[in-house]
């Protein structure tokens, strides 16, 4: 993995790192792989994309691809991430690309590819694409005359992705007055519709999309402005999403923040009062805070880790057969009804929480005790990727801080899938020596690698 793939699909600054030579050969070398794998000669591949400006010239260059080898593109407009993931089995399409960079900022784009069962590919198929397109290009015949694929779209996928979800959730949300920051992206197309529709009395921010203006000062990762919109305007409870939806954080009714493990531990607890909880079990990661695994025990509720990366979570969900799991950031997978990580089911089962049982969200989240944790991000070069481990002076100082957290506490380094950063993250019972040793190591990375 790596080459093209991260953890969450091809990534990089739009027409410039994934450009639309790599789009096309995407394109290209997806439909080749997926031909074999489904035994059709001609697959429909779902084709979605966030409202980002470059989203749709990668558009044309995929299908180009997508086509130029014979299979069927099928437009889909802009819709939020796990749409595509829904759609695909939906419909009975062979496949579905989605052309997003998430949380990234506008310059951003990305390219995601799901399987005929609404699943990301494993790392094992992306690795063929990758080779496909790095080291045998020439295995893959161009089409051309009657043989070569067209491309159709499908007007009504926001509408049948807003019902699913409706579906998931059956409950009538009358009553809630909640706020939405729709981070300019993928969810302003569908949050208004949907959750009007369950009986919400909604506000909308964040919510006209320039091509632009895509998680500028808004969204997930953005959300102050919510906490403090949510706050002034006495609603019950906020939700943010990201640029393509899969995520989604929260705001209780006093303005603080809520974030995914704090999710995930309100709808397990649900889940498990109700006997909905598989295994009695959720799966989340290594970020995910002490204290929260703490509150779980104390909940007769198990939690398994996994690396971080959805993709991972859900490996661990498929399995053992667990049914929720996720990452702090806000990307919940809801195995039951969905394949992905879904911003806006996660904000509608909070909500059906909160309905059923009569609790604001603070008082939902009150025993959720967090140790203190902080996480710095490091920029690093694409020349000292994959160094830091095998650089003595920072080990050194990891260790250092390992030895003086001792069992209070633990130190966790890693590179982003998706970002040239290297994330340090410690987490013990004093604040000061947590900020003191997460520091040192960051200032050591800064130091020796960048």
């Amino acid at each position: 993995m790596g080459r093209i793939f991260g953890t969450d699909g091809a990534r990089g600054v739009a027409i410039t790192e994934l450009t639309c030579e790599r789009a096309m050969a995407i394109g290209r070398a997806a439909a080749y792989v997926l031909t074999k794998e489904c035994g059709s000669e001609r697959p429909r591949i779902l084709v979605g994309k966030d409202t980002r400006i470059s989203s749709d010239i990668l558009e044309a260059a995929l299908c180009a691809g997508l086509t130029s080898v014979g299979a069927e593109a099928v437009l889909l407009g802009v819709v939020p991430t796990p749409a595509v993931a829904y759609l695909v089995k939906h419909y009975g399409a062979d496949a579905g690309v989605m052309i997003s960079a998430s949380h990234n900022s506008v310059e951003y784009n990305g390219i995601k590819l799901f399987s005929g069962e609404g699943f990301k590919l494993s790392d094992e198929t992306e690795e063929e694409i990758e080779a496909l397109i790095l080291d045998r290009p020439e295995e893959i015949t161009l089409r051309d005359g009657v043989s070569v694929g067209r491309i159709t779209r499908i007007e009504r996928a926001q509408a049948d992705y807003i019902q699913h979800i409706t579906d998931c959730v059956h409950s009538d949300l009358s009553g809630i007055r909640a706020a939405f920051d729709c981070a300019n992206g993928s969810s302003a197309v569908t949050a208004h519709d949907l959750f009007s529709g369950m009986g919400v009395d909604g506000r909308y921010i964040a919510e006209e999309p320039d091509g632009m203006n895509i998680n500028y000062e808004c969204g997930s990762t953005h959300i102050e402005k919510l906490a403090e919109f949510v706050k002034a305007r006495s609603f019950d409870v906020g939700f943010a999403f990201d640029g393509d939806a899969d995520r989604c954080l929260a705001v209780d009714e006093n303005g603080k923040i809520v974030d995914g493990d704090r999710i995930i531990a309100v709808i397990s607890k649900y889940l498990k009062s109700i006997g909905q909880l598989k295994g009695d079990t959720a799966v989340v990661t290594v970020m995910s805070n002490l204290g929260f695994h703490n509150y779980m025990k104390q909940n007769g509720i198990n939690t398994l880790c996994a690396k971080v990366g959805d993709r991972y979570v859900l490996e661990e969900m498929l399995k053992y057969g667990y049914n929720i799991g996720g990452e702090q950031s806000g990307q919940i997978i809801l195995l039951d009804h969905a394949t992905t990580g879904d911003g806006q089911l996660t904000a509608a089962m909070l909500l059906k929480v909160m309905t059923d049982t009569g609790m604001k969200l603070s008082e939902l989240v009150a025993d959720i005790k967090d140790y203190p944790q902080l996480l710095v991000n490091v920029k690093i070069t694409e020349q000292t990727k994959g160094m830091w481990d095998k650089t003595p002076s920072i080990m050194a100082k990891i260790e250092e801080a390992e030895r003086q957290l001792g069992d209070t506490g633990r130190v966790l380094v890693r590179e982003s899938g998706t970002e040239p950063l290297l994330r340090v993250m410690l987490e013990g019972i004093d604040e000061q020596q947590v900020n003191t040793l997460t520091y040192a190591i960051a200032d050591e990375v800064r130091a020796a690698l960048c």
